[in-house]
């Protein structure tokens, strides 16, 4: 089954220059394990395909249960060059949040997801 990663974690995103730098939190400690199976950098850079022109870093915090990822070359410059609507990242989480991914309908139901 597919899943929104609004059913699994909250977000929040900013700047960096010109590099957006997104937290993905689970929302329960029994998430993380699959956020950080599904939600590489390679699906987050597919992700934002056209956005995000650089390279994606992913770092994990486990003791947070959360992801964090730094998108580079994606605010056009950044902050005061940029001509993005969005040029501090803030709607990356937002973003990112609409990301599904593909899980087991047993691991859906060990997890209390279906």
């Amino acid at each position: 089954m597919k899943i929104q990663l609004t059913k699994l974690a909250h977000a929040r995103s900013g700047d960096k220059g010109d590099t957006a730098n997104v937290g993905l939190i689970a929302l329960s400690p029994d998430y993380y394990p699959l956020l950080t199976r599904e939600v590489t950098a390679d699906r987050v850079k597919s992700h934002f395909k056209g956005i995000c022109k650089g390279k994606v870093e992913r770092f994990e915090l486990p003791i947070l249960s959360a992801l964090n990822f730094l998108l580079h070359e994606s605010l056009g410059g950044g902050g005061t060059l940029s001509l993005l609507t969005d040029a501090q990242g803030k709607t990356f989480s937002t973003a990112l949040l609409r990301m599904e991914i593909e899980i087991s309908d047993d691991e859906a139901k060990t997890l209390g997801l279906n």
